[in-house]
């Protein structure tokens, strides 16, 4: 398999106006990933974004260029990531292409694709979009041009599917639920989810503006949340990013829950009432006790590269269905094909019911170890994974620990940062390495 040009583990993506977000190549994306689509059944391709201001510019030129390539184009607006997932195989499109950077700064985009069963593009489809991307762009006839319609119901369809997933038998009249939306894609979507199926729902982040998506809300940003959880006494927060693909929690007492809590609660759930699958699929930054936790109750566990793509490649490998990140990423592919917020979120909210419990008790059947995660910026050309003086860095640690720890450096799949991860029993000795670490990589990006 040829070696990506354009597309990396989470589709295309980076800052507007620049490389690739731009008008010129994003039109002749559209085109190309309409070449390679066009013919394969319904010819129609749906398109939503979520509410950052560029994405306007982008559908407009996604538009253009599979119009010209001879594909008609549904048109959903502003919609969570997964939405546009599920609505794509139930409309039977071709494809289903995402205009979002998720829980990245509103001058931030991206680019992404389904297929017309709900999944990420296959590696073949998007090397073949790559290839076409090199031919030059030509516009079919006149009479064969695609054509736009807008989809008016496209929210309604989500919330019914999101609420499908919720035990009938169920409702959610007992619970104060505060949702943190980050002014993106879910603003009009999570709230009602929560308030039809009977919750008190007290909303924050849900006025969007083009450039304030994941700005000091969501789930990369907790405080918000944390402070409504306690201030309206509420029992528990949603926290959802700007497309929502991702979940994390706060609990009554205002404890942040993330996503390898939430992956056990729902794993834990599952296996009681015997709808688990085989083990869980969690990544390389997966809490170490996350893996403890679910060997105990006899459920194997096993990690894959970090990014929700790896995790989906080993669960369907595997045959398995419940796996994600702790970033808040989380697949049950019993339920949907994709990571999808809103739908882990009512997961858990099941759990909590059926055992009578508290998202704080629920909880406290797993034991995290102390991570310390440092970000370093680095600039193009570099390589600090690499260097020796890195790599000394990271046996220095690692010796120290030994079997009480973990180091994990790694290169973000969507920015230009070196991750440096650390754990180990102790939050001292977590904070002391990673610190060591991350100033090895500072001084070489300096």
């Amino acid at each position: 398999m040829g070696s990506r040009k354009y597309f990396g583990t989470d589709g295309i993506r980076g800052k507007v106006g620049e490389s690739v977000i731009h008008p010129e190549f994003v039109t002749k994306l559209g085109w190309a990933a309409g070449k390679v689509l066009a013919g394969q059944g319904t010819n129609k391709v749906l398109i939503g974004k979520d509410t950052r201001i560029s994405g306007y510019m982008l559908e407009s030129c996604l538009e253009a260029g599979l119009s010209a390539a001879g594909i008609n184009i549904g048109l959903l607006g502003p919609m969570p990531t997964p939405a546009i997932a599920y609505l794509t195989k139930t409309f039977r499109s071709e494809a289903g292409i995402v205009i979002s950077a998720s829980h990245n700064p509103f001058y931030d985009n991206g680019i992404k694709f389904f297929s017309s069963n709900g999944y990420k593009l296959d590696d073949e489809i998007e090397l073949a979009i790559e290839k076409q991307m090199d031919q030059p762009m030509h516009c079919v006839e006149s009479n064969k041009l695609g054509k736009a319609y807008r989809i008016e119901d496209a929210a309604g369809r989500y919330i019914e599917f999101c609420k499908g997933t919720f035990p009938s038998e169920l409702n959610l009249k007992s619970l104060k639920i505060v949702v943190d939306c980050a002014h993106g894609a879910t603003y009009h979507i999570a709230p009602n989810v929560l308030s039809e199926l009977g919750a008190e729902v007290i909303e924050i982040g849900t006025e969007p503006d083009g450039l304030n998506i994941n700005h000091q809300v969501g789930a990369t940003s907790m405080k918000a949340i944390r402070d409504a959880v306690l201030e309206h006494k509420a029992d528990l927060g949603f926290a959802l990013d700007g497309d929502g693909d991702r979940i994390m929690m706060v609990d009554h007492k205002g404890n942040v829950v993330d996503g390898d809590q939430l992956i056990y609660i729902i794993a834990r759930d599952s296996l009681k009432s015997g709808r688990l699958n085989g083990g869980v699929v969690g990544t390389l930054m997966s809490n170490l006790g996350l893996e403890i936790a679910l060997n105990k109750l006899g459920v194997a566990f096993v990690r894959s590269k970090v990014g929700d793509r790896y995790v989906m490649e080993l669960l369907q490998e595997r045959g398995w269905s419940i796996g994600g990140e702790n970033s808040g990423h989380v697949l049950n592919l019993n339920v949907t094909s994709t990571g999808d917020g809103i739908v882990a979120g009512l997961q858990v909210l099941t759990a909590m019911l059926r055992a009578d419990m508290t998202l704080h008790e629920l909880c406290q059947g797993m034991d995290m170890y102390p991570q310390t995660l440092i970000n370093v910026r680095f600039s193009e050309g570099q390589d600090p994974v690499e260097d020796e003086s890195v790599k000394t860095a990271v046996l220095e640690a690692e010796d120290k620990l030994g079997k009480s720890g973990r180091v994990l450096l790694r290169k973000s799949g969507t920015e230009p940062l070196i991750r440096v991860m650390v754990e180990a029993e102790k939050q001292a000795d977590s904070l002391q390495w990673a610190e060591h670490i991350a100033e090895a990589v500072r001084k070489l990006c300096s």
